[in-house]
């Protein structure tokens, strides 16, 4: 879609019935992702069931004039054969979902280590946050089961992997901490997070590593140092639960989202709020009782970071411009839970309470020079190092996200 376009519904996913139900099963959708590459995409489908299915998708999924890049689909096909859809019973209801980062010699390492018997492949692996604290990691070429991580004493809402490719990972449970993990020593816990009140909901980690942030159900985000793993702030501003929150692809801004129907970005460095998103219903409710009927669930940037997502409980699916305080373009989506867009662009996909994942058109734009030369310098310059650089107080306020 160009920007300004309505999103368009490219195709939508529906579970198949299950064969049995019990007090267990619950069917929501809580999480979708796609690997950092592109080539497969997860969603837990409800009833302990998460899909890993190539991408792009086949044909009868999508229309005609519609073209899914993806940067890996020859080195997946080379002399293995086209990947296979994959069914993960995990026994469990699934909440959390994170590919790791691109396949590393670590990640075959942990491979080879606990199947001698495997020829050593490439490894790509997702990890599955579970009802009962359990976190399951699988290979995803063959839908082997590599690892179970056992700590949390609650639901596993949420998982972040570093995406430096070390393969650590840090859990996000109901138990009210976060968990990290170094998957290159058999899975070991290094580090137990505590200090929310609430359950946590949400944990992202920044592009370059340095910084986690972790949202539970207060109206504080804490931002966690991934060096020290200790605390280096708590950003107020939002009037009720943060359930959501993402790094921008330069790590220079954070979006959070909450029940009080807005979204803030910040200065992740300074901890200045930058910008309010305020989520407007578009009809009215006819009285007062649906008080939080836009209220937030899920906020994510785009990977070039001009753009954002939101998914609210008023049945909408809304995409934002980095620089406009109103949406650029909404979507009918009913009972709307989380939203990712794919690595290079061009799709959003979502899910729902239903079990059911849609895939929508999302804004394709070429990025300025101006926005590709800030993303690159931010990448590595903090905000504090920005502004000591001798250079004219324009360029620093466009540098630092200031021209809003």
């Amino acid at each position: 879609m160009e920007a300004g376009e309505e999103p368009l519904l490219l195709a939508e996913l529906k579970p198949g019935r299950p064969q049995q139900f019990d007090w267990k099963s619950s069917c929501e959708t809580w999480s979708v992702a796609f690997s950092p590459d592109g080539s497969w995409f997860a969603w837990s489908q409800g009833h302990c069931i998460v899909k890993l299915i190539p991408w792009p998708l086949e044909e009868q999924f999508i229309p005609k004039g519609f073209e899914a890049k993806s940067r890996s689909s020859k080195n997946d096909t080379k002399g293995r054969g086209s990947p296979k859809e994959k069914t993960l019973d995990c026994g469990q209801i699934v909440w959390g979902l994170a590919f790791s980062p691109w396949s590393s010699p670590p990640s075959r390492k942990l491979w080879a280590r606990h199947h001698p018997q495997v020829p050593d492949i490439s490894c790509l692996i997702l990890a599955t946050g579970l009802n009962d604290g359990q976190i399951k990691i699988w290979e995803v070429q063959t839908g082997l089961l590599l690892l179970n991580l056992s700590g949390h004493q609650d639901v596993v809402r949420d998982l972040s992997f570093t995406p430096s490719g070390s393969l650590i990972l840090v859990s996000a449970s109901r138990d009210k901490t976060l968990r990290i993990w170094d998957l290159n020593k058999h899975g070991k816990q290094i580090q137990v997070l505590s200090g929310h009140l609430q359950w946590v909901y949400c944990c992202s980690i920044s592009p370059d590593c340095s910084m986690l942030c972790s949202a539970a159900g207060e109206k504080s985000v804490f931002l966690w140092s991934m060096r020290s793993y200790t605390l280096i702030r708590k950003l107020e501003g939002h009037q009720s639960s943060v359930v959501s929150c993402d790094f921008s692809p330069d790590s220079a801004l954070l979006v959070t989202a909450s029940y009080d129907t807005n979204v803030i970005m910040w200065d992740p460095y300074t901890g200045e709020r930058l910008r309010l998103l305020h989520h407007t219903q578009l009809d009215p409710p006819m009285d007062d009782s649906d008080v939080h009927i836009s209220s937030l669930r899920s906020v994510c940037f785009s990977p070039e970071g001009l753009y954002l997502a939101t998914v609210a409980d008023d049945r909408l699916l809304r995409i934002w411009a980095l620089e406009l305080k109103t949406p650029i373009a909404f979507a009918p989506m009913t009972n709307g839970l989380c939203c990712t867009f794919f690595p290079h662009g061009g799709v959003i996909a979502t899910g729902t309470r239903d079990g059911h994942v849609q895939f929508w058109t999302a804004p394709r734009v070429l990025s300025s020079l101006k926005h590709l030369c800030r993303k690159a310098l931010r990448s590595f310059l903090t905000t504090y190092q920005v502004l000591a650089l001798p250079i004219p107080k324009k360029m620093k306020e466009f540098l630092t996200y200031r021209t809003f």
